[in-house]
């Protein structure tokens, strides 16, 4: 598992020049059919645009795809994947919708007001980095629980959840490269009598 950058909400921003309004649109997505549906809804909400433009990266499996929508070839989409591959974004679909405002930008003024449309979408949809995380689960009886409420945050681990029983179960993830640090620390701090299972692998931005 590598880290990678993606973005972490969806954002609309919107940018004019010469008479002409630049809409653009960015959300995370996971797949193919998470970024045709993201593009088939914006061009739903702007059906009366004069172009819909698009482009998306997906991380596993890699794939990529634009699409100039109507533009002179080279002007539009492309543009758009290149501010996504420069950011080193994935799991990304960017929609930048035009209206036209009756003003021809020329083949030059359009890639830069595309391309400055998708980069304000994406750093209004604010991008992270997605880090690999182990998820944690111990039990541990209560003389052992405060001294383990601290030991987490100390390797940059955040707590899921807490069961108080007959004794403490604490779910918890931490990145994945911290976990072997923290269970030779839990080791010592509990004298070998606490250890951690491993429940899940996922991503986080932690």
């Amino acid at each position: 598992m590598k880290e990678y950058i993606t973005v972490s909400h969806r954002s609309e921003e919107e940018y004019i020049i010469n008479k002409s309004r630049f809409i653009g649109y960015c959300a995370p997505v996971s797949t193919q059919e998470e970024a045709v549906e993201f593009i088939n809804e914006i061009r739903k909400k702007h059906s009366d645009a004069t172009h819909n433009v698009y482009a998306y990266q997906i991380r596993s499996p890699e794939y990529s795809r634009y699409s100039d929508d109507g533009e002179p070839q080279g002007t539009a989409g492309m543009p758009v994947l290149d501010v996504i591959k420069k950011n080193g974004l994935t799991d990304v679909c960017v929609v930048v919708t035009r209206y036209f405002g009756g003003i021809l930008l020329g083949a030059g003024g359009l890639v830069r007001a595309y391309s400055h449309s998708a980069k304000l979408a994406c750093e209004g949809a604010e991008i992270i980095r997605m880090s690999p995380c182990s998820v944690l689960e111990i039990k541990c009886d209560y003389g052992f629980y405060g001294r383990l409420s601290t030991l987490v945050p100390e390797f940059g681990g955040i707590v899921e959840n807490t069961d108080f029983g007959e004794n403490v179960t604490l779910t918890f993830r931490l990145p994945s490269t911290e976990e072997e640090r923290f269970r030779k620390e839990l080791t010592e701090a509990s004298f070998g009598r606490v250890f951690a299972e491993k429940i899940a692998e996922k991503f986080d931005s932690i």
